[in-house]
Parts: structure tokens; C-alpha cells; sequence
């Protein structure tokens, strides 16, 4: 006879109606969080390619420009704690139709915009809408999702951020190339439009979500509880610090790239985010890292990844920088699965609220990255963006190893306890 911990365990499992892989509605929800991701970072970061066609129209430096960038990110980042907040009261499933549907609205608006501090006003309230999508998306799936398959279930979301990204880019990249910057972002828009109304239609109505009560009190309390765990700090930080390093590479790379040795023209620099499609199997991959490495391993391979990426660019060969893009875009994507799904893991209350805390380092991560890379540009080329990614790739490496530090002194805890007891 099977032991009774085990007979426990099947009962347990049997009784667990949240979705797994094979499970009718598993499908559903990943292909419509899949493109709720997609619509999301095209939107988010839809100006990224087009910031040296943007900087030529209004006679503006690249750090001038590349606040269309971190405007929508920083407002993201300061949006996402209210915003999550209220999907405990409203739902995730209206809160992510309402972030996205207005995001949309707001991105028709923004090829019109007749100057560029009004383009960054717009910016900004697109990705202050956005807000609402990351945390609730993260919460829902921990809501919905068996725990064994949630990091396959938010890689596959994080897998959507990364083809929306790419795919964004490369829009707006070939029909700015033809047509101006306004229509790439107008067909960017568009497309964004078909992927909020598969995701309504896709995604299915949530099983296992408790409305709670607006009580800006319970939200401060939760907050505190999250930012007093090490280890959901850390995990911010590392969140933070690797979006610090993707934003200040993809924010510069177009300024690089339509300079000599490379004058590349802009349809072509758009279809250099095809190393995307590296950032989707990356995070595809990311439960099996964690699998094989555990979660400790899995970042350092990540940000060693990272490292070799960023020293490769240096390069002036198209060849070279293509390979470190590659490189790059696999460490982050990798490294911010891992984390992102371990903040999910880790909370155990409040997963919207340490879902938001994630999302909220991460964009601030982004606006950081993307804001000191353009001025390290500026003040050094390429070499000085380079070097604020390493700079915090160096910050990665740190607050790993003192997590594991702290985990060996807090299990040798135990034994020295006993020891003196005897």
C-alpha cells in the first residue's frame, strides 16, 4: 500500500481545480496572456526604434529623446501598486482589458502629437495605463495556474513581452522607413487593437479570485510585509538591475548602428530586434534552468550570458554586435523570468501587491537604463553604454551572492542551535 503521505498528496492534487498543462482552459489562458504580453511591449517601448528619426524631426539629443521612452516606463513603474490594488477589488481580468483598451485609445493619439514634449506627455499616460497589465497578469496566473506549471505559464507571458517587442520594433522600423515615424507608430497601434480583442476573447473567466476591499491601510501593510522579506527585495533588485541594463542597450543601439562604421538605414535597424525571438526561448527555457541549476544558478548563468554579451558589442563589426545582442537579449529574459517568477513563489499573500513591487523595480529599472545609457552615449559612445550595463550586471552578481551567503548562515543556524544545546 502507498504510504499515507503520498495517498495525501494525490487526494491534494486531485482536488486542486486550478489549471494545468493539458487541462481544458490551460491553452486559453496562455495564448491570451501570450498576446495581452505582445500588445503590451510593443506599446510600451513602440518608440524605442524610432528615436533617431524622432530626434532628427524636433532637433533633439538622444537623452532628449529617449524620455519617450522612459517617460511611459517611469509613469508605468509609479502606476502599477494603485493599479494592482484595485484588480483585489475589481478582478484581474477587468483590470487587464481596461489597461489595455486604454493603452490602445491612447497610442491612436500618439502619432499626432506636434511636439516632442507632447509625444512624452502621451507616453507617459500610455504606459500609466499600462500599469494595470504586469501584476495583474502575474497574480492571475498564480490564482489560476498550478504551482508546478506557473514558471512555464509566466514564461510564455514574459515569451509574449519579447515577440511584442520585437515585433514593434520592426514595424515601426520598415514602415517608418517609407512612410515617417507617426505611421510606424500608427501601425504599431493597429496591431496592438487585434491583440487586446483575441485576448478578451481568449481569456477565460477567473475560478479562483476572492474580491477583496479597497483598504489603503491592508495595501500599506502589505507593502511593508513584502519590502521587510530579503528575499522578495532582492529579487527586486535584481529585477531592477537587469531591466537597467536591457534598457540602456536598446535604447542606444539605433543611435549606433545609423553611424558610421554601420549606416544602417531605419528599416534595417528595426529587423535587428529579430534577436527578440533569443529573449522567447529564453524564457520559455527559464523552468528548466531552474530545474537543472536552481534558481541561484539560472541568474548567474544569466548574467554571466549578459556580460559576455555587453563585451562582445564593443566590436565594430556588424557580425559582433549582432552576436552580443543575442547574448544580451537571451541573459535578460532569462534572468527576468527566473526572478519574476520567483516573486510569485515567494509571496504567499498579497501576490498582487509583490507582483506590483516587482514590476514597479523592473520599469524603474527600464527609465534608469534607458536615461543613463543615452547620456553615457553622449558623454562616451557605445563604450560608455557598455559600461553602465556592466556596472550593473556587477550589481546582479553582488546581490547573489549575498543571497546565497544569507542562506548558508541561516541554515547553519539550526545546527549551531542545537550544538549548544547539547
Amino acid at each position: 500500500m502507498p504510504p499515507a503521505s503520498t495517498k495525501a498528496a494525490a487526494t491534494h492534487a486531485a482536488a486542486d481545480t486550478r489549471l494545468s498543462p493539458g487541462a481544458p482552459g490551460y491553452r486559453r489562458t496562455s495564448l491570451a496572456l501570450f498576446a495581452a504580453g505582445l500588445a503590451a511591449f510593443a506599446l510600451l517601448y513602440s518608440t524605442q526604434a524610432l528615436l533617431p528619426a524622432i530626434s532628427a524631426e524636433f532637433g533633439a539629443t538622444a537623452s532628449a529623446a529617449s524620455w519617450t521612452v522612459s517617460a511611459a516606463t517611469g509613469a508605468l513603474a509609479l502606476c502599477v501598486l494603485p493599479l494592482s490594488a484595485l484588480s483585489e477589488r475589481f478582478g484581474r481580468r477587468a483590470m487587464m482589458t481596461a489597461s489595455l483598451s486604454v493603452a490602445v485609445a491612447v497610442s491612436l493619439l500618439v502619432p499626432f502629437a506636434p511636439s516632442l514634449e507632447s509625444l512624452i506627455a502621451l507616453r507617459a499616460l500610455q504606459g500609466a495605463a499600462l500599469a494595470g497589465l504586469p501584476a495583474s497578469a502575474m497574480a492571475y496566473l498564480a490564482e489560476e495556474v498550478r504551482p508546478k506549471a506557473l514558471i512555464a505559464a509566466i514564461g510564455l507571458f514574459v515569451a509574449g513581452n519579447s515577440i511584442g517587442g520585437m515585433s514593434g520594433r520592426i514595424v515601426t522600423g520598415w514602415v517608418a522607413q517609407m512612410w515617417g515615424w507617426r505611421a510606424g507608430l500608427a501601425a504599431v497601434g493597429l496591431t496592438s487593437l487585434l491583440c487586446v480583442i483575441a485576448f478578451r476573447a481568449l481569456l477565460p473567466k477567473a475560478r479562483h479570485f476572492t474580491p477583496g476591499t479597497l483598504n489603503p491601510r491592508a495595501l500599506a501593510s502589505a507593502v511593508r510585509t513584502h519590502l521587510s522579506d530579503p528575499l522578495l527585495v532582492r529579487l527586486y533588485v535584481i529585477g531592477a538591475l537587469f531591466m537597467t541594463v536591457f534598457g540602456a542597450v536598446y535604447t542606444v543601439i539605433g543611435y549606433r548602428l545609423v553611424e558610421a562604421p554601420f549606416s544602417l538605414p531605419q528599416g534595417v535597424i528595426g529587423s535587428i530586434f529579430l534577436v527578440y525571438l533569443v529573449g522567447t526561448v529564453a524564457s520559455a527555457a527559464a523552468g528548466k534552468l531552474v530545474g537543472r541549476l536552481g534558481r541561484r544558478g539560472a541568474l548567474y548563468l544569466a548574467v554571466s550570458t549578459t556580460a559576455a554579451g555587453l563585451l562582445l558589442s564593443l566590436a565594430d563589426s556588424l557580425a559582433a554586435v549582432l552576436a552580443g545582442l543575442v547574448l544580451i537579449t537571451a541573459g535578460f529574459f532569462a534572468g527576468h523570468a527566473v526572478a519574476s517568477s520567483s516573486v510569485s513563489r515567494t509571496a504567499k499573500t498579497g501576490r498582487a501587491q509583490a507582483s506590483a513591487l516587482y514590476q514597479s523595480a523592473y520599469y524603474l529599472g527600464s527609465s534608469a537604463g534607458g536615461t543613463l545609457g543615452a547620456i553615457a552615449f553622449h558623454a562616451g559612445g557605445w563604450a560608455g553604454t557598455v559600461l553602465i550595463g556592466l556596472v550593473a550586471v556587477l550589481g546582479v552578481v553582488s546581490v547573489t551572492l549575498y543571497g546565497s551567503h544569507s542562506a548558508r548562515v541561516a541554515a547553519r543556524r539550526p545546527r549551531l542551535a542545537a550544538a549548544a544545546c547539547n
